[in-house]
């Protein structure tokens, strides 16, 4: 059976955080830096945050309130205002006969400012931000929330995303198959069949 929807993530999965990323949090990395944490930790924290959500690398580090405060404060008025490449592979995505949604976590300023700045927003029939500062929605419940919508089956979609934690799984939990998006082969071990590295391998899954 044909997919009906293509559930697609933001960061690292239509382009590279990397690209952007001292740029982006150089002021949230001087705070970072100035943590006293040990250096090994801090260049951790830094390669975290350029792949998950700051929520999910706060509470991996427990880092103490007043410096989750400050930090927190500091990118819920973060925004990037200059280009942001696309990955060369992302026009494969706008082929495929499927209606295409965007859900990604994170501040919603700062990931509504990345993707006006990638001219994507005439790519997909609906944007969500899921900002765990701002409710209780999750990934999982606006996919939910968009098969309900639409009246489609878990067979009717198909989720793909760089995160085996995030997107993938929360797909996997509601019966919808998935495909990671491993760019730069970050996870050697993940399931084969259910893995790519360039968008044109999608078709096979449609």
């Amino acid at each position: 059976m044909a997919k009906k929807a293509i559930i697609l993530d933001l960061d690292n999965t239509i382009y590279s955080v990397a690209s952007i990323g001292e740029k982006l949090f150089a002021s949230l990395f001087q705070q970072i830096d100035a943590s006293g944490l040990p250096a090994h930790q801090i260049t951790e924290i830094k390669d975290a945050v350029m792949r998950e959500p700051f929520q999910v690398v706060v509470r991996r580090y427990q880092f103490d309130h007043s410096f989750l405060q400050t930090t927190t404060q500091l990118l819920q008025g973060l925004t990037y205002n200059e280009p942001i490449d696309v990955f060369p592979d992302y026009h494969e995505i706008k082929q495929l006969p499927a209606d295409r949604f965007l859900v990604t976590t994170g501040f919603k300023n700062l990931q509504t400012s990345k993707i006006k700045n990638m001219g994507i927003e005439q790519d997909f029939k609906e944007i969500h931000i899921v900002d765990p500062n701002t409710g209780e929605r999750t990934k999982k419940t606006v996919f939910a929330d968009i098969l309900q919508r639409y009246n489609l089956t878990p067979s009717d979609a198909l989720v793909v995303g760089d995160d085996p934690e995030s997107e993938i799984k929360a797909g996997t939990e509601l019966g919808i198959d998935t495909v990671l998006y491993d760019k730069f082969n970050r996870y050697p071990t993940y399931n084969a069949t259910n893995k790519i590295s360039d968008f044109k391998e999608l078709n096979r899954f449609i």
